[in-house]
């Protein structure tokens, strides 16, 4: 068994209302459960994303420092996400028309 902690903590109406619906409908036998469940997600995501710096964030940055003229100008990437954007946009468009 691990080892318990008591913490005091503070949260939004919203969040009491969800943490108490999670409890009346039985997910979870507490408030204490449901919070340590969120803790958990929290912690699985968080090395997700430890993992993905390390992986494919290091490994791109390795491969510029060897070849820097694969890397985009900024005006590049700039140029990119507004032609992203637009295309979402318009993609919204069609469908609120439709």
């Amino acid at each position: 068994m691990s080892t318990v902690a008591e913490h005091t903590v503070i949260v939004s109406a919203e969040q009491a209302t969800f943490i108490d619906a999670q409890v009346a409908q039985g997910a979870y036998a507490s408030a204490s459960d449901v919070v340590s469940a969120g803790l958990e997600v929290l912690r699985e995501h968080e090395a997700e994303i430890e993992h993905w710096l390390r992986t494919e964030v290091a490994a791109t940055c390795d491969e510029m420092k060897a070849d820097p003229s694969q890397a985009l100008s900024h005006e590049e990437v700039w140029a990119s996400i507004h032609e992203l954007h637009d295309a979402r946009l318009r993609q919204e468009q069609q469908t609120s028309a439709a």
